[in-house]
């Protein structure tokens, strides 16, 4: 295993360490992971939901708020259309339930059994038939072309709300709310990501008085012999104009700029306003009068820290002025604290908010969305939630999983929380994952709980089963593809591990791979891929065949008629014989975060270098845990662990300082060969906190060792 620690230069790890007030540490960890902007850094330093991108900044949204507000006043049916998987089940659970609680006459519904993915017409004509007017798809939709087409013959409005690539063609919807559209600054929210941000905006909309109130804020300031009068429109909290004008005092009037237009019909917000209009005066003479709301004292008695001081002094301290890779402008500091006070004062961000965003986190790990930008405060939030005061449903799977009463992180969510969730979905019955989600009955929940993880027990002797098939067939199908590709394809597969086997292919043959189940009438896949190879490409080159087909650039899927899967695997000979992906890796590459040796390795590794590497988290998708480097440790002793037979190796390291127990997967057959007792050895390794009969110990796991 190859070691690769990445030179950094030591006088950028001390302007980020002055800039954004951590230690040396932390900065030099996040110069060595590339993370150098401040809008890059305040996501892995800050976690205050103010950091949230503004909800109504998601294209479509504003027509989704009053589409659905208008469905409540009108007392319409409304159907929440989900898919089956993690991210789909927790989308439909929180949308459903924040209206239920709306008091609006709302119903959900999930492919079950082999139905196909995304919204269907016989859903769709099922609930036209019931009376229902409104369908809103989750985590689904962006290729449902036909299907939103036959709502609207039957006079049903649907509003796509999904994350997956778009096609060409997009669905003639009544509007769609996708990161992936437009110009949203951060395109990897995962589906209930994007349900949490129609959530978010919905209750913004029923709570303040603000929503769709369109306002300016308006800020004077000298410069040279002239000055600068700026101006921010705003609706719901977000910018939506700006105006500019400098003036030479008594040069011109103020019916002569473009100030009078862009004020019209505007309430308009001031810092120290009679400052404001003295400053006004200076320019354009007495003859005119604008009125202005002063918010420096209002903000003030909301915002302590702010009382009293000039919004000059206020950029020095902001720390969100901190992060900017820009310079922020007194007006910007007016328009960030404007909107921290109205979050402040309306509390947006309640207990039923944290509630949404322990499913927003859970969907987002379990959908492998890449852990940055405001991923990373949806996750961080909801895993603390989720820690202090788990919902309804979940508090029943946490207690049954053996996690109930802990501290856990993406880890446990993602080998212990997010399988048992998901397969309900995988085995046919995503329906008893929502219901678990959504019932007030505590002996209902009991038995949901009970059922899922009965399911999950029966998802993984499942998923073993069907290895044995999958393995072999993939093996024979490499060499037919040049090594580019493996396919799976029988009849037989449950469609519901098709993307599980795909997922264990890509890693057993570090290629992309295709896994199928072959039925009478249809053929469903599931591809997952590896390498850099974007999917997008090999389905679009095939989209003539299919039925349907979507997904992410790593993994996607797709339907076709029966008739159509010969003409597929020819034409997938074609495209893999011109297909590039990146270089395997002869030796494993493991990237060193921080070093420790000689004699500042016990200063450093100890407990407290926990606090760092909880900083970092969540971990997963884009973000794997931080690797540290240790030099010198003794083994003082050595365990082998394992039954029937043992295969690991639990040491215990001694830095000169504190004694570590670590643990060395799969390592038996280096003890002695590679390192002994009373050696000193090298190795790499991250930290984890091991859990046992209800007391918690700090622990290393080693990837490589070597003797020093």
């Amino acid at each position: 295993m190859i070691w690769d620690k990445k030179d950094i230069p030591p006088e950028l790890v001390k302007e980020l360490a002055g800039k954004y007030g951590c230690d040396f540490l932390t900065a030099s960890i996040l110069v060595r992971r590339g993370l150098t902007t401040g809008e890059e850094i305040r996501y892995f330093l800050e976690d205050d939901p103010r950091h949230l991108r503004n909800p109504f900044g998601l294209p479509g949204m504003d027509a989704a708020v009053e589409r659905i507000l208008g469905a409540k006043e009108e007392g319409e049916k409304v159907l929440v259309f989900g898919d089956r998987d993690v991210d789909g089940i927790t989308s439909t659970a929180m949308l459903t339930g924040f209206m239920t609680a709306q008091g609006m006459d709302v119903r959900w519904r999930l492919p079950l059994g082999d139905e196909p993915y995304g919204l269907s017409q016989k859903a769709v004509e099922e609930f036209a038939a019931d009376g229902g007017t409104l369908i809103i798809t989750v985590d689904c939709g962006i290729s449902n072309m036909a299907e939103v087409d036959r709502a609207a013959e039957l006079g049903v409005d649907v509003i796509v709300t999904d994350h997956h690539n778009p096609q060409d063609e997009l669905p003639r919807a009544y509007t769609i709310v996708n990161p992936k559209l437009k110009a949203y600054p951060f395109r990897d929210l995962a589906g209930c990501g994007v349900a949490y941000k129609l959530v978010s905006a919905l209750r913004f909309a029923l709570k303040s008085e603000l929503y769709n109130q369109p306002l300016c804020l308006l800020n004077t300031q000298p410069s040279n012999d002239s000055y600068i009068i700026e101006i921010a429109k705003m609706v719901n909290l977000a910018v939506i104009d700006r105006l500019t004008e400098t003036v030479v005092p008594g040069m011109v009037g103020i019916g002569e700029t473009r100030i009078p237009a862009f004020l019209e019909g505007q309430q308009i917000l001031a810092w120290d306003a009679v400052l404001q209009k003295k400053t006004l005066v200076k320019m354009f003479g007495t003859g005119f009068e604008i009125y202005m709301l002063d918010m420096a004292p209002e903000i003030g008695r909301e915002i302590p820290q702010a009382a009293g001081k000039s919004l000059l002094r206020l950029k020095e301290i902001s720390r969100i002025a901190r992060y900017a890779d820009t310079p922020m402008g007194e007006l910007d500091i007016f328009v960030n604290l404007f909107t921290s006070f109205v979050q402040k004062k309306e509390a947006l961000f309640t207990a039923e908010d944290n509630a949404d965003l322990q499913l927003a986190a859970l969907g987002t790990v379990a959908d492998m969305m890449p852990l940055r930008d405001e991923n990373r405060i949806i996750v961080r939030r909801g895993l603390a939630s989720l820690t202090e005061k788990p919902r309804h449903g979940l508090s029943d799977l946490l207690f049954k999983l053996g996690l109930a009463g802990r501290r856990f992180g993406t880890t446990e969510l993602s080998w212990q929380l997010c399988p048992a969730v998901n397969a309900a979905g995988r085995m046919g019955c995503p329906d008893k994952a929502v219901a678990l989600l959504l019932t007030e009955d505590p002996k209902e929940r009991e038995r949901l709980a009970a059922e899922i993880i009965a399911l999950n027990e029966a998802r993984k002797k499942l998923g073993e089963e069907v290895w044995t098939v999958v393995e072999p067939l993939a093996q024979e199908s490499r060499e037919r593809y040049g090594g580019k590709l493996v396919l799976a394809a029988a009849e037989g597969i449950p469609r519901g591990v098709t993307g599980l086997m795909a997922g264990r292919l890509v890693s057993r043959f570090k290629t992309p791979a295709l896994v199928v189940t072959l039925g009478e009438e249809t053929a469903t896949g599931s591809l997952r891929s590896v390498r850099g190879y974007g999917l997008r490409f090999l389905l679009e080159a095939s989209a003539d065949l299919f039925l349907d087909w979507g997904g992410h650039d790593f993994a996607a899927g797709f339907s076709m008629v029966i008739a159509n899967w010969e003409p597929f695997l020819e034409r997938l000979l074609t495209i893999t014989a011109t297909m590039e992906l990146g270089e395997a890796a002869a030796e494993e590459t493991v990237f060193v975060d921080a070093e420790f040796r000689g004699p500042r390795t016990p200063q450093y590794l100890t407990t407290s270098l926990f606090k760092l590497a909880d900083r970092f988290e969540p971990y997963g998708e884009g973000n794997r845990p931080l690797n540290f480097l240790a030099r010198g440790l003794k083994v003082t002793d050595i365990a082998l662990m394992g039954k029937p037979e043992a295969k690991h190796v639990k040491l215990t390291l001694d830095t000169g300082k504190v004694k570590w127990p670590a643990m060395y997967w799969q390592a038996v057959d280096k003890v002695k060969r590679d390192f002994d007792k009373n050696d000193t050895v090298d190795l790499v390794f991250t930290l984890n906190r091991n859990w046992f009969n209800g007391s918690e110990t700090p622990q290393l796991i080693v990837t490589d060792l070597k003797r020093g």
